[in-house]
């Protein structure tokens, strides 16, 4: 794995890590749900890197999967990442930051998207890790 694959993966492990020091507290769905979304991004981006492409300043989850499928034989379910996908808003108010369009995600969805992040951070670590590029 090149180096700089290893610190968007480095990067993603934090929003993980972050999530899973709130992940009890109710109160902080938003911050777990954004950065859940941050997660997933950065482990996508990571495959970028990988690849040697340009990373675009893109953060749309779906484009991202779509740019690097290709290369990924790993299932997602495709519902919760387009849900997670909502979350990424650019907004001059924090307020807003990792809302759903319908509100603030429930507990449940919370983990659910805690779930799936670690699941895809895991999942394409793996296969990189067994993958090396050229091969």
């Amino acid at each position: 794995m090149k180096f700089m694959t290893g610190e968007w993966f480095k990067a993603a492990q934090m929003d993980l890590m972050t999530i899973e020091e709130i992940k009890d507290n109710e109160h902080l769905t938003t911050i777990i749900a954004f950065h859940a979304q941050q997660c997933i991004e950065k482990v996508f981006k990571a495959v970028i890197e990988e690849k040697g492409e340009k990373i675009e300043k893109v953060h749309d989850l779906l484009k991202l999967k779509d740019k690097v499928s290709s290369q990924l034989p790993i299932e997602m379910d495709e519902a919760v990442l387009e849900l997670i996908n909502q979350l990424y808003i650019e907004s001059r108010y924090p307020g807003d930051l990792g809302l759903l369009p319908a509100g603030r995600p429930t507990c449940e969805q919370a983990k659910i998207f805690y779930a799936t992040a670690q699941q895809i951070y895991d999942d394409v670590k793996q296969f990189l890790e067994n993958n090396p590029q050229g091969e």
